[in-house]
């Protein structure tokens, strides 16, 4: 039986609005096109993980508690529109706390193939930040920025992608390409 594919997704700008320092399940709110493209991923196979950098935890602009409201909005509004994540994985430190799960660093993939039992180089990486793009080349993922959220400023930084799409969808069709 052949191992099942995962995507690993960056949160913010990615599946839902950029906020800088998102303190609020109210106001989460989806990047259009995102649960469409989550849906055909699910679709095609793919296991669905969240893998973001959470400073605001270490930083004190939110607790854990919080973050875990905005998680069960984020669920509630996919679920909304049929789609289903396997996990949200976080890292809550700060940059200058040197942890292994802050992306770039490999902590959460590592810990995401561990619970889900799949090959990091089989995964496929898709974000708006250098920081996705990085975690997934460190990793052997194929890797695909996004132009939203940050997406534009990191691809006019030079950035370097196995590939570039405008959203979501336009990723999520090309992962099913794979």
């Amino acid at each position: 039986m052949p191992v099942r594919r995962y995507v690993l997704l960056d949160r913010d700008g990615t599946i839902i609005q950029e906020k800088n320092y998102l303190a609020s399940a109210e106001d989460v709110e989806l990047i259009p096109g995102a649960a469409a493209g989550l849906r055909a991923l699910r679709e095609a196979g793919y296991g669905l993980i969240v893998i973001t950098n959470q400073s605001g935890i270490a930083r004190g602009y939110f607790n854990e508690q919080t973050l875990s409201e905005i998680h069960a909005s984020l669920e509630a509004k996919l679920g909304a529109e049929g789609v289903q994540l396997d996990a949200i994985l976080y890292c809550p430190h700060a940059p200058e706390d040197n942890c292994d799960c802050r992306k770039p660093r490999t902590g959460l993939m590592e810990r995401a193939a561990k619970m889900f039992g799949f090959n990091p180089k089989d995964a496929v990486v898709i974000g708006d930040k250098a920081c996705d793009i990085e975690l997934g080349k460190r990793c052997g993922a194929y890797t695909i920025l996004v132009r939203s959220g940050y997406g534009r400023e990191h691809e006019e930084r030079g950035v370097e992608a196995d590939h570039v799409c405008d959203d979501l969808p336009a990723a999520a069709a090309r992962a099913i390409q794979l």
